[in-house]
């Protein structure tokens, strides 16, 4: 593959406050970009990050056919990028695009675009805790057209970050009991642009009510949970670590799949299966609901302090046990965090160095 690479005159690196960072805030160097049209494939190129004209016709814009992923890069003790499980996200891109009438991106495109351009902007991957270079591949609809059916043409593009954490306190959730995420049948399983967009109207009237997050409950019967934002959830009621069990309205998230295979590696008792709400709170009432807590990339291992709930039209909540108490949680985290930043055994095979 030849990829056109057309070098920054003008870095950005100097107006990063790598001591102060916040999540998606700030913008190396450059982006890679390739096109597709009548599924052929152009070679793409890396180019400054900036902006590009779209027409106010094109697809994307008026059906919402665009996805994205979201990936980390580390750097080990030795300075190298250390890429976390790609080629999974690599895949997922593609079970997304095929839920949304795209062609796939080739894998060949993906890794050369992906791995050269951290490698010209490894500068930007941040080393202190709770920091990493967040990337962002973005792919959507281009055709210049309005009537409603799949585009002939779309664009994909990586672009990366230097990010602090998603999450700078522990949560408070709420659960959602009238709005909905996904439904059976729907898109919840593929990372979608219109799934995030759809779920901003509730999530801001919990942020008013003094929440961090949703805990979203199932379209047929707002019974069980599902998800939450950006993260999947798990519990720990007593000495076992309990998931929502994946389905086509929940996303399979690569943390997620981590975190589980981490718990199973270390002798922790999981179990992956539906979750009531009325569950949880009886798990609370018998003082068995040891830890809450999401898993995403963006989010890492985020501990829930609180979960809000409505009780006969009143709102309540759980105030959970304090985060000097988190064993299970703290010790995944840790875990995890270790191997991405290459200080500890990969027996996964997880991480790629550049």
């Amino acid at each position: 593959m030849s990829i056109r690479i057309t070098p920054t005159t003008t870095t950005r690196l100097s107006e990063v406050d790598f001591d102060h960072l916040v999540f998606g805030k700030v913008f190396s160097d450059h982006m890679f970009m390739a096109d597709v049209e009548e599924g052929k494939w152009n070679d793409g190129a890396i180019i400054p990050y900036g902006r590009f004209e779209v027409a106010p016709s094109m697809s994307a814009l008026h059906h919402a056919q665009a996805i994205f992923e979201g990936m980390k890069v580390y750097r080990s003790p030795e300075g190298n990028p250390m890429l976390f499980r790609w080629h999974d996200n690599f895949e997922r891109l593609n079970v997304s695009a095929a839920r949304m009438c795209m062609p796939p991106v080739p894998e060949h495109l993906f890794w050369e675009g992906f791995s050269n351009l951290v490698m010209i902007d490894k500068a930007f991957i941040p080393t202190k805790e709770d920091t990493a270079l967040y990337v962002r591949p973005v792919y959507f609809a281009t055709e210049e057209a309005i009537g409603v059916k799949a585009s002939r043409s779309y664009r994909f593009i990586i672009f990366t970050t230097p990010t602090g954490p998603f999450y700078s306190e522990p949560l408070k959730v709420f659960i959602e009991q009238h709005f909905s995420r996904s439904a059976d049948g729907g898109t919840g399983y593929a990372k979608a642009a219109g799934n995030y967009g759809g779920s901003f109207f509730p999530t801001r009237q919990a942020f008013d009510r003094g929440y961090h997050q949703l805990i979203w409950t199932d379209a047929r019967e707002n019974r069980y949970v599902e998800e939450s934002g950006s993260m999947n959830l798990m519990f720990v009621f007593g000495n076992r670590l309990v998931t929502p069990s994946l389905s086509p309205s929940k996303l399979a998230g690569i943390t997620r799949d981590s975190i589980l295979k981490l718990a199973r590696h270390h002798g922790i008792e999981v179990e992956e299966r539906d979750i009531s709400v009325d569950e949880i709170l009886e798990q609370y009432a018998a003082g068995q609901l040891k830890e809450a807590f999401g898993v995403g990339t963006a989010a890492n291992v985020a501990h829930i302090a609180e979960i809000g709930y409505e009780k006969n039209g009143k709102e309540e909540r759980m105030i959970l046990p304090s985060m000097a108490d988190r064993p299970v949680a703290d010790f995944l985290g840790k875990t995890l965090t270790s191997i991405k930043l290459g200080l500890s055994d990969d027996p996964f095979g997880w991480v790629t160095r550049l």
